[in-house]
């Protein structure tokens, strides 16, 4: 049981996720900290610690321009030998063209960084501006704290008129909580909160937690940059007497489409647009995480909306009894393109240069997830490094079986049937945003317009999920359940794209040459990996 202690301890602990927004140059340290004895940031034992990044749960806001240059220097100072020690960092939804050796994910593009040891992430957003986040990409690491958001602004972004704010204020992420370490998490891991900017309450935790509050002037327009920086859950996100109008998915501008309810999972991005136009006052704001015996219950999952004018204080209705109905919940397939966007490849079912079925399943055990037959196991050799150092073909790669090659210049579908167990799971492609031409909950196809983004819920029994992409960005790029616990239980594969070009396309650095070595001597004199 945690101890209990003083409401200014809480206070102190709960100020601990608030920090200043950094980039687009900027040292980034990876270190353990104990952000909060007890409360929603609780560890058990009360003495274990968390992995941050720059310090603070959420990591610090990176923020930059489009088109502009990135250098982020990360500096492992990890010291807490009962969890990992090295690691490695994705900039997710960042396509990496030509700096895949800078993606992040250990084992595919670079080893880890170990202790005392760093290394500059340096990329350009080419073309690219919108809403993305970076975390651990470094076993279950990010599930004990490494994650932040990530915002590339456009100075001639084209639904500017819609809104009348858009900073550091208005981003607002969503993630869940654990109560024990990745390192000791049991075999089917459970959150105990989850948080809205870095705080919140559980259930069953203690009532005198400060909730996270978002302000607001009465008739201005909040451009809200919702970011799922979660482990597991998806969250339905709701704010109550207030509607929002959908304008980017995930880097892709959208025509607008006003909702009153979103689900977003793991890894998903929107930005929703708020019209402060409702009576000075103070709202809830939901967050409600798709898992068994969450809810409201002591103003859990929770946050506040609150209007220039109107008491700092809670909003007064009960949020467990006076739960709003959505009438205008998103639905995926009604969000379309602001510019006209080709899909790649006929507009029939299996009309691409490359089509793959990826089928998943669990094994016996229910210990490891199958892709097309085969649970994905890291290589001791980044798949990049293996590409670097001559191999020519994706058959010549390990993990066996685990790799697909595609040819580049070439349309790819990849259908991907839903029903695996701990579902339904939201996938990610690393390197590209695609098409999803059929959604889950749905039949039928589209491929006129259909919303190109990075992450895709692959519903449940009877969906078959179907995407398409170009492969016009070489290089070997992950595809995943971003579930962090069912990645790291094998339900990934990775896609070696135009492997001839690589060695001309991905000019690595010095210091990432370096990577390698580094970790082969650390592991090899500690043991640890």
């Amino acid at each position: 049981m945690l101890k209990l202690r003083s409401l200014a301890l809480l206070l102190a602990a709960a100020s601990q996720s608030v920090s200043a927004a950094i980039g687009p140059g900027a040292n980034l340290v990876i270190s353990n900290k104990n952000i909060a004895p007890m409360a929603s940031l609780a560890r058990e034992p009360p003495t274990a610690f968390a992995v941050l990044a720059g310090g603070t749960f959420p990591g610090p806001l990176i923020k930059g321009t489009k088109n502009g240059e990135f250098s982020i220097n990360v500096i492992d100072q990890l010291t807490d030998g009962s969890m990992d020690l090295a690691t490695s960092i994705h900039w997710h939804g960042l396509f990496q063209k030509h700096t895949n050796y800078v993606d992040g994910p250990a084992f595919v593009t670079q080893c880890p960084i170990v202790p005392k040891e760093s290394f500059l992430y340096d990329f350009k957003a080419l073309n690219q501006a919108g809403t993305y986040w970076y975390h651990s990409h470094f076993k279950n690491q990010y599930c004990d704290g490494l994650r932040g958001a990530f915002v590339v602004y456009d100075p001639a972004d084209p639904q500017s008129h819609l809104y009348d704010f858009d900073n550091e204020d208005t981003v607002i992420t969503l993630a869940d909580w654990y109560h024990y370490l990745s390192t000791n998490a049991p075999p089917v891991p459970a959150f105990t909160s989850g948080l809205i900017n870095g705080k919140g309450r559980w259930e069953e935790g203690p009532s005198n937690v400060a909730l996270s509050v978002v302000n607001v002037q009465r008739n201005k327009r909040y451009r809200f940059r919702l970011v799922s920086i979660s482990c597991d859950p998806s969250f339905i996100f709701s704010v109550d007497g207030h509607q929002l109008t959908i304008i980017e998915v995930e880097g892709t501008n959208v025509k607008p489409l006003v909702v009153d309810s979103l689900e977003i999972f793991v890894g998903q991005r929107y930005s929703a647009v708020l019209n402060a136009n409702q009576p000075v006052g103070n709202y809830w704001i939901r967050s409600l995480p798709n898992a068994a015996g969450h809810n409201f219950t002591n103003l859990a999952n929770l946050a506040v909306l609150h209007y220039a004018g109107a008491p700092n204080a809670n909003p007064t209705t009960d949020p467990t009894t006076n739960i709003p109905v959505s009438k205008l919940p998103l639905v995926e397939t009604n969000l379309h393109p602001l510019t006209p966007t080709p899909v790649p490849g006929g507009h029939t079912p299996g009309g691409a240069d490359i089509n793959i079925n990826l089928d998943v399943v669990i094994n016996d055990a229910r210990t490891a997830f199958l892709v097309n037959g085969v649970s994905f196991e890291p290589p001791t050799v980044p798949v990049l490094l293996q590409i670097l150092s001559g191999a020519k073909n994706a058959s010549d790669l390990l993990p066996a079986g685990s790799i697909y090659g595609l040819d580049a210049g070439k349309s790819v579908e990849l259908t991907i049937p839903g029903g695996a167990i701990g579902g339904p799971h939201p996938v990610h492609l690393h390197g590209h945003a695609f098409a999803v031409v059929r959604s889950a909950g749905n039949s039928s196809y589209n491929f006129d317009n259909p919303v190109f983004r990075d992450v895709v819920s692959i519903g449940n029994t009877g969906d078959d999920v179907t995407i398409r992409f170009s492969t016009d960005n070489p290089g070997p790029w992950f595809f995943h359940c971003h579930i962090d616990w069912h990645l790291n239980a094998g339900f990934a594969v990775v896609f070696a794209e135009g492997v001839p070009q690589v060695p001309q396309q991905d000019i690595t650095s010095a210091a990432w040459k370096n990577l390698c070595p580094i970790y082969n001597n650390y592991i090899n004199k500690t043991g640890h990996t």
